[in-house]
């Protein structure tokens, strides 16, 4: 079933919402990511859709065919490169594919993997979103005549960077050592930049460094875990 249905006439683009009449589907497991997402998609005309795992994306898949995929490669449930992969052969195929990192590399694997483009995260301003995706469009999706490229950031929610929060810390009770804590860091250390949170990024970065080393990282991990209940409870770097 594609999200717009064969009934529904199909809205044109605009120069002022580039994306009007297309759907969105953000794999992303960050609220504040996809809240950012939300409103750059609202300013531009685009409708939605989140899905936060490889295995609640793929569900969606099944169902509905949106115009755009923006995967992230860092997902709770495996890489996002994988659903790139699957999509990219996929038939019918979905108009545009996106990678979403952070992460130095992932671009070069985003393409590889079959992504028609690329968003390096954090990302926060509306042009640079909208033209992202429009460099992937063909030319009966563009919008007619000359564009003024929107050179406004967009703030999400900080209500979403501390249920992100809450998110972390769950899994931190949970794992204290073991595969989740690559995750965990990779996941905090996103979120953080994304929110400018630089104290708490760094931490998180550190964690992964020491994982990856094989050292000692107790101290790390505690100082990760404060970091992350001091934002719980004062609402730090919000």
């Amino acid at each position: 079933m594609d999200d717009l249905h064969v009934l529904t006439p199909i809205t044109s683009p605009t120069a002022a919402r580039p994306l009007l009449g297309m759907t969105v589907l953000v794999v992303e497991d960050s609220l504040y990511a996809c809240d950012a997402m939300r409103l750059m998609c609202l300013h531009s005309g685009a409708r939605i859709r989140r899905a936060d795992c490889l295995r609640s994306a793929r569900r969606h898949l099944q169902v509905y065919r949106p115009s755009v995929v923006i995967v992230d490669l860092g997902l709770p449930d495996g890489s996002g490169l994988d659903l790139i992969e699957e999509m990219a052969v996929a038939s019918p195929r979905v108009v545009s594919i996106l990678g979403a990192s952070g992460m130095d590399g992932s671009k070069a694997c985003a393409i590889a993997a079959g992504a028609d483009g690329f968003i390096d995260k954090p990302l926060t301003n509306l042009g640079v979103f909208q033209q992202a995706i429009l460099a992937t469009l063909p030319q009966d999706r563009q919008p007619l005549g000359p564009r003024i490229l929107r050179n406004e950031d967009i703030r999400p929610d900080p209500v979403a960077y501390r249920d992100d929060m809450a998110h972390a810390s769950n899994l931190l009770d949970e794992h204290s050592d073991g595969p989740v804590l690559d995750y965990i860091a990779q996941f905090l250390g996103g979120v953080a930049r994304s929110a400018d949170d630089m104290q708490l990024a760094q931490a998180a970065d550190a964690l992964s460094d020491q994982r990856r080393s094989g050292a000692a990282m107790s101290t790390q991990l505690a100082q990760v875990a404060g970091l992350v209940q001091e934002r719980l409870a004062n609402r730090a770097a919000m």
